[in-house]
């Protein structure tokens, strides 16, 4: 089994367990925006959401730029590719003990349907 650093992971999930900064990714993935424009977006402070564009900034997933008095955010190089494929096997695990479950429901449905009373 591939083996995934614990931190790494722990991080990534933590950034995107806030729906505000799922947002920002989202918003960046459509175009590039300021801290000002993002805040207005989402109904904060500035401050605020420079701490929220921060934490993004901090795990790669975000980058800025500052031309004059206006930070600009885009989408950074880092994907998510690691996080991707461990909810992938997650999923995979998932998926084949439901496909079992149905098994048996289908085994049980018939094995009803064979002891039922004949009309």
């Amino acid at each position: 089994m591939v083996q995934y650093s614990q931190s790494h992971f722990d991080t990534s999930f933590a950034a995107l367990s806030d729906a505000t900064r799922r947002g920002v990714l989202e918003q960046l993935g459509r175009a590039d925006a300021s801290i000002t424009d993002l805040a207005s977006q989402f109904h904060m402070t500035l401050t605020g959401m420079k701490k929220h564009v921060g934490i993004l900034e901090q795990i790669g997933l975000v980058t800025t730029e500052k031309i004059g008095r206006v930070r600009t955010c885009k989408l950074g190089q880092r994907r998510l590719e690691e996080e991707a494929a461990w909810i992938e096997n997650y999923r995979k695990i998932w998926a084949a003990r439901f496909d079992a479950l149905d098994l048996i429901v289908d085994e049980l449905k018939y094995t009803e349907k064979l002891n039922e009373p004949k009309k």
